[in-house]
């Protein structure tokens, strides 16, 4: 029973809508297998701010801490970048049920367990970052780049440039081999 009311008392912990902190709950079992499954916040999560206003350190620490999101990044778009990234964001959630935005710091993750692609939104184009291992994607047209070896911001080993949507179908089946 007094690890069931610890659970619980863990999970409120984390359950700020404004606090960049994920728990996971691990069980293992007899057998050495593992089960591994995020903890999801509520919809209705408050905000941490009230509670850490009361003394200067937590003040200090709320401070350094930021949240994206994806106003963030839409900010620094053009109104046409904005409205693709729009499309781009509406066919990947599209693909399959289940799948997640999560804002970072530098790119919009889309994930289905595990990141699927990203998104960088820059001022007049957008960067999609496929997570696929290199030289596993077919990509007859050659649309991706591999960046497997040069520094990129988001997961897995392929990028695509988009400045308009003209070829969004066939990029949504490159990202659509990204999930498993």
């Amino acid at each position: 029973m007094q690890q069931c009311c610890l659970q619980e008392n863990q999970i409120q912990a984390t359950n700020f809508k404004d606090i960049a902190i994920e728990l996971w709950e691990v069980k293992q079992f007899e057998n050495d297998t593992l089960a591994i499954s995020p903890i999801k916040k509520s919809v209705a999560a408050e905000s941490v701010k009230p509670i850490t206003q009361q003394t200067q350190s937590l003040k200090n620490v709320t401070a350094e801490i930021k949240v994206y999101t994806e106003q963030d990044h839409i900010e620094k778009a053009t109104d046409l970048t904005a409205e693709l990234y729009e499309k781009f964001k509406a066919a990947i959630l599209n693909l399959i049920d289940g799948i997640e935005v999560k804002p970072q710091k530098f790119y919009i993750a889309f994930k289905k367990g595990k990141n699927v692609t990203d998104i960088a939104i820059l001022k007049k184009s957008l960067k999609l970052f496929i997570n696929v291992k290199a030289g596993l994607l077919d990509d007859p047209k050659k649309l991706a780049q591999d960046v497997s070896n040069i520094g990129h911001w988001g997961n897995g080993d392929y990028q695509v440039q988009v400045e308009d949507d003209k070829d969004l179908e066939y990029i949504m089946s490159l990202v659509k081999q990204a999930i498993q």
